[in-house]
């Protein structure tokens, strides 16, 4: 399978959240991701998501980029954030931790935004054994 990209950008709202998570489920039947996988990534999608926006919710546009790969599928997302770095909960972190394999929060040049990864159970046991 060739790697490909969907990128997706929504008004930076909670209601917007079910177009990620759609787009996050999509992208992971793509690769072959179990019901459980592909549950864990719209968990971690929608937690980050959040983060990025704020609890404000002040609707500037969130830009999600899903690339699908041989087994994984990694999202970026970005979403201005005015000079304010992202805030998330310690039970999110905790949350975001044991459903994906790899993932970081942050903020670049006054953007927030965030990167994770997420394997199938096959591409683990390959990458372990």
């Amino acid at each position: 399978m060739e790697p490909s990209e969907i990128v997706l950008t929504i008004p930076g709202s909670p209601e917007f959240l079910r177009l990620a998570r759609m787009a996050a489920a999509d992208a992971a039947s793509r690769v072959g991701l179990t019901y459980e996988e592909i549950d864990d990534l719209r968990i971690a999608v929608d937690e980050l998501c959040f983060a990025v926006m704020g609890e404000d919710g002040t609707g500037a546009p969130l830009t999600l980029v899903y690339q699908i790969h041989p087994g994984a599928v990694s999202v970026s997302g970005s979403c201005p954030g005015g000079g304010l770095a992202p805030v998330q909960s310690e039970l999110s972190r905790t949350i975001v931790a044991a459903v994906v394999d790899e993932h970081e929060l942050g903020q670049r040049e006054g953007t927030r935004c965030f990167r994770l990864l997420k394997r199938g159970t096959e591409q683990e046991a390959n990458a372990t054994g």
